[in-house]
């Protein structure tokens, strides 16, 4: 029962080239920001990330991304990073964007042993019509495009079949853990994190602080420990290395007060 790792080298070691991922966080928020520099390091390359975006450029996902590491996403947000776009426009990766609320639900039914599910996100679109652009051609053309999906009407209401999603792995970031995987999540950390965990086969989570089985309350557990296969305790330097998008500064503060 003792899922403890002695290091993120270590849990992501038997990632291979080609693995689907399921990827927790929300911009900077709450990524596991250490297994995903552990996957750099270990070098697995062709991955297809799922994930609510890819990180920002430098930072996250973003460091799999600019070494090329990552044949195609499947996400839902993807306006923080440049060198996303260009590889996107340039036909260089695949990409499936999502309504947010549906990747979440599609992470949630593949966790739970639901294929597939009807919601009224995206009907009457090109998420339901189909055509929208997977992957561009180096001259500009869509060589890929998303294929229809089935609609039916519930009490004279259309809607659109979407498909639970699993992943060979997960990666996750949470607040607490113990050693048997139970976890908690903090504030806006508890965003993709649950849902990415239940979609993988294998998940692994960084937690920042790790406790002993039996000193959390069942009450305040967000996921049971059945979910997550392998932990990494963080030391207190990689659990305070939390970044965020961006940074402005306020021209009309004296103080020069540092805004998120």
């Amino acid at each position: 029962m003792d899922k403890v790792c002695a290091s993120a080298a270590e849990a992501v070691a038997d990632i291979p080239d080609g693995a689907s991922l399921a990827v927790g966080g929300f911009g900077l928020s709450g990524i596991p920001d250490v297994l995903i520099q552990a996957l750099h390091a270990q070098g697995a390359t062709g991955l297809e990330v799922v994930s609510n975006n890819c990180g920002v450029d430098g930072r996250g996902l973003g460091v799999l991304l600019a070494d090329g590491r990552i044949a195609r996403v499947t996400g839902s947000y993807v306006g923080e990073n440049k060198e996303f776009a260009r590889q996107y426009l340039s036909g260089e990766l695949e990409v499936e964007l999502v309504p947010q609320g549906t990747l979440a639900e599609r992470l949630r039914a593949g966790g739970a042993g639901i294929p597939a599910f009807y919601t009224p996100a995206g009907v009457g679109t090109q998420v339901a019509r189909g055509g929208l652009p997977w992957r561009y051609a180096a001259d500009g053309t869509v060589a890929v495009a998303s294929p229809p999906k089935e609609t039916r009407d519930f009490a004279g209401r259309p809607y659109v079949l979407e498909h639970g999603i699993t992943t060979d792995f997960a990666l996750v970031r949470a607040w607490r853990g113990d050693r048997h995987g139970n976890l908690v999540f903090r504030k806006s950390a508890a965003n993709f994190n649950p849902l990415a965990a239940m979609a993988g086969r294998i998940t692994v989570a960084e937690v920042e602080e790790l406790v002993e089985p039996g000193a959390l309350s069942p009450d305040e557990i967000h996921l049971p420990g059945i979910f997550v296969q392998r932990i990494v305790a963080l030391t207190p330097a990689q659990a305070a290395d939390k970044q965020i998008e961006r940074l402005s500064i306020s021209a009309s503060s004296t103080r020069g007060t540092v805004r998120a």
